[in-house]
């Protein structure tokens, strides 16, 4: 099956429609909302608290615990199994270490820092939209942070490279599709996530990355003025 066009009508590097805001979880330290599309994440930020059992502590800083799930009615294509997955320990893993790079622990030795990150709707993006949630959820907790974390998938349908590929596009029959989740830091530019689903040639990804941190200046800018509408600057 031929592809020419994108079948909800985008151009090849228009995003799905974006809506983020913090403080949504009333309880949390801090938390966040970010939906790309029909892919919502939740986030919620607990800590620093004292971590138990106290063998896992490190006594020189504080520890980042991220868990990444997505509720079982919530995917386009097959139900999710409820529970702990091969998947989401893989993502949840990926999350900790895409955001590790903009945290400042070290003034919490012995504590750690959870953040649950829930998806009750998907169509392809969880992760990245969970890192997008995850980040502003951090900065309303009111964590040190060197910058915020934006993530974007990019990919390739038939011959054609394309910004936040939706299922439609994941599962497009009977042509080559790469699908590529990248997080990056806007202000250092600094790619914090890199990974790759399917196939592509060295000069396509780095015509997708360029379309990415594209993409990421825009995602950026939502998730700062999400931040601005909650802790806006009173005048006197």
């Amino acid at each position: 099956m031929a592809y020419k066009e994108r079948l909800n009508g985008r151009k090849f590097d228009e995003m799905r429609p974006i809506e983020a805001k913090v403080g949504v979880v009333k309880r949390a330290d801090g938390s966040a909302m970010f939906k790309i599309g029909n892919t919502w994440a939740y986030a919620a930020v607990y800590g620093p608290r004292n971590l138990h059992p106290k063998f896992l502590q490190d006594p020189q800083k504080g520890i980042l615990r991220c868990s990444y799930n997505m509720m079982p009615f919530s995917s386009s294509g097959e139900r999710v199994r409820p529970g702990g997955s091969r998947r989401s320990k893989e993502i949840s893993l990926v999350t900790e270490k895409a955001l590790l790079p903009v945290l400042n622990l070290d003034e919490y030795p012995n504590s750690v820092v959870d953040v649950f990150i829930e998806l009750p709707q998907t169509e392809a993006g969880s992760r990245c939209a969970g890192i997008c949630a995850a980040s502003m959820a951090l900065a309303d907790a009111g964590l040190e942070m060197k910058d915020l974390v934006c993530a974007v998938s990019v990919g390739k349908v038939a011959d054609k490279l394309l910004v936040d590929l939706d299922y439609s596009e994941e599962s497009y029959p009977d042509v080559p599709v790469a699908d590529v989740p990248i997080a990056i830091m806007p202000n250092s530019g600094k790619v914090t996530l890199l990974q790759m689903d399917g196939e592509i040639k060295k000069d396509e990804l780095m015509k997708l990355l360029e379309m990415g941190k594209k993409a990421i200046a825009s995602i950026y800018e939502i998730q700062k003025n999400a931040l601005k509408e909650k802790y806006h600057e009173v005048e006197v």
